[in-house]
């Protein structure tokens, strides 16, 4: 009796928004080393304020929903049990912040909460969450509905090979920090929440695309809303040919977002997104710097109108990075804090075309390796400076931008 053969093992490559594209158009060669290789980077700061700054914002909803506490919450007895909470979930999964003046841990320490004094302690990144909390959160928790909502697809495999590509499909996974689903009421309002200043739906009021949505749909209609949390600065606007651009990125997320959302039974019309830039509520020096810089040359977005902030803008213009930051208005920095993002259908298929062209780059690498050919030649390095100062793999890697100093033995 002849036995059959086992068949060839059947496998679909999964990829996400953050860990996999984003990662990716930052620097393959790195993105091969951390998530193909599994090296995590050895300072991994911006990767722990990410995580931070959304475990926070996270627990501080689930709180607030809960209990039901009143805005605004003070730090020391609020804000920073849920930081330390958080603090120590990253903690035992070797996250660490490398600068001790950026946060202060209550973990292996002697101190407990109560010496906490709130002038030495609140250092930027509790500074962030604090200000993230009191000023967004009373007008984003009400519009909740869910939050870190795991939504996943399936995709054809681009330029797809029997003999040479890995699955004719690829799945495409990403997290939605915040999903807010609302109806329209019988004055075109586009909230339902009666009689409730909020800050976030004047935003979307003066929104003209958002609006033409409202205005095209039925009273009684519900719609989705899809939030997105970014612990960096608000970013240039750059050339939309410049593949490694994070403006352009971030909307393509949200875009990519919206059609993963989509394809699930109890989706809704999504009619914008949201992203927050969290570091813009304390934005730290080298944040300013580069604000600086970028209303010098005119890289700055034109979705805010930069002639009301004047005072601001002189502020900025005329400070040395040298001197003491200084004091930006409220009304400023939030605005900088909030970006609308129009859902296109049109521009939902361009994000999806780009997304699969980062799966048929990274899947080509991977095929190359398995090949036989070397790392550094199967996976491209090409990155900007400050990428690579910041790198683990810079003092080998031979696309370097940032070339280290030759070591001189007498």
């Amino acid at each position: 009796m002849k036995l059959p053969s086992r068949s060839k093992k059947y496998m679909i490559p999964e990829y996400s928004l953050t860990g996999d594209l984003l990662s990716f158009l930052t620097c393959n060669l790195q993105y091969r080393y951390q998530n193909k290789g599994t090296l995590p980077p050895s300072k991994p700061v911006q990767r722990w304020f990410g995580e931070f700054i959304h475990g926070v914002l996270e627990e501080a909803y689930l709180q607030w929903d809960l209990n039901n506490k009143s805005f605004p919450w003070d730090w020391k007895s609020d804000i920073r049990p849920i930081e330390d909470m958080i603090d120590i979930r990253l903690q035992v999964s070797g996250l660490y912040p490398y600068d001790e003046d950026l946060f202060y841990s209550l973990l292996n320490s002697e101190l407990e909460l109560e010496d906490l004094n709130e002038h030495d302690h609140k250092k930027l990144a509790s500074a962030r969450a604090e200000k993230a909390i009191n000023i967004w959160g009373p007008h984003l928790f009400p519009l909740i509905n869910s939050s870190e909502l795991l939504i996943k697809g399936i995709r054809k495999m681009p330029n797809y090979d029997e003999n040479i590509s890995r699955s004719n499909y690829y799945g495409i996974n990403g997290v939605v920090d915040v999903l807010s689903s609302l109806k329209i009421n019988k004055n075109l309002n586009q909230t339902n929440l009666d009689n409730y200043d909020n800050m976030i739906v004047e935003f979307l009021k003066k929104d003209k695309k958002f609006q033409q949505k409202i205005a095209n749909h039925n009273a009684g209609d519900e719609y989705e809303i899809i939030i997105d949390y970014k612990g960096m600065k608000r970013p240039p606007q750059q050339s939309k040919d410049d593949f490694n651009n994070p403006w352009e990125n971030h909307k393509q997320q949200i875009l990519t977002y919206s059609w993963l959302r989509s394809q699930q039974e109890d989706a809704k019309p999504i009619f914008a997104g949201i992203v927050f830039y969290l570091n813009e509520l304390v934005p730290s020096k080298e944040d300013l710097v580069l604000i600086k810089e970028e209303i010098a040359n005119d890289l700055t977005d034109g979705a805010i109108d930069y002639s009301k902030y004047s005072e601001d803008v002189d502020l900025i213009m005329n400070w040395d990075k040298d001197d003491k930051a200084p004091e930006l208005s409220e009304e400023f920095k939030i605005e900088r804090s909030i970006r609308i993002i129009d859902i296109d259908e049109s521009e939902i298929e361009s994000s999806l075309n780009k997304f699969d062209s980062v799966v048929f780059n990274i899947e080509s690498s991977l095929i190359k390796e398995i090949k036989g050919c070397k790392i550094q030649d199967a996976w491209k390095a090409d990155s900007d400076e400050r990428t690579c100062s910041a790198c683990d793999f810079r003092s080998f890697c031979k696309n370097n931008s940032v070339k280290t100093k030759d070591i001189k033995i007498p």
